[in-house]
């Protein structure tokens, strides 16, 4: 490979690096959090245990009991994201519009816990979504494009000396021994 396209590889590595470093960082640091997500309450609260895993109440009893519930502000279903039934813990889990996590038992309609869960916030600052649906296209896609480009670039670039001093030696060997023939 010539001289100049090493430089050109070293040039897309270094420029492509800038480029994308602020949404990379950002997918970084979320994924990082979102790895634990199950071992950090800040991030997801934990899931409790109901009383008996035959779910018996309603869903009119599962919009009453959520509309007790003063930080996750339910009013009707048009505040509710979406039901997470738990059968095997006997859990209803409540997720508010709002981003606030309330868990009901399923036998009692007991209030188990309430808490922020901040989980969805980091997926969607994760790929993007927060920002606008066109941010996940042009820019968090074009970002893993290129950290595929760095990581296959920086390979080569790490291998390139091994690869250069294994073929000098061999130039050497071959060069000793024609000498040593002649």
């Amino acid at each position: 490979m010539s001289w100049h396209t090493r430089r050109d590889l070293r040039k897309i590595h270094r420029w492509g690096g800038a480029l994308i470093a602020l949404p990379f960082l950002l997918v970084l640091i979320t994924g990082l959090i979102l790895q634990v997500k199950k071992q950090v309450d800040w991030v997801q609260p934990p899931s409790q245990t109901g009383i008996s895993t035959l779910p018996s109440i309603s869903f009119e009893d599962i919009l009453t009991v959520s509309k007790t519930v003063p930080e996750a502000d339910i009013k009707s279903w048009d505040d509710i994201d979406r039901l997470d039934v738990r059968p095997d813990k006997g859990i209803v889990k409540v997720r508010a519009v709002n981003r606030w996590e309330i868990q009901i038992d399923t036998q009692t309609a007991e209030v188990l816990q309430v808490a922020y869960r901040r989980s969805e916030l980091l997926e969607s600052l994760h790929d993007g979504s927060w920002f606008h649906d066109s941010a996940k296209l042009w820019v968090f896609l074009p970002s893993g494009l290129i950290v595929t480009i760095l990581w296959i670039t920086g390979i080569y670039l790490f291998f390139l000396p091994y690869v250069a001093k294994k073929k000098n030696r061999r130039t050497l060997e071959n060069k000793k021994a024609a000498a040593d023939r002649s």
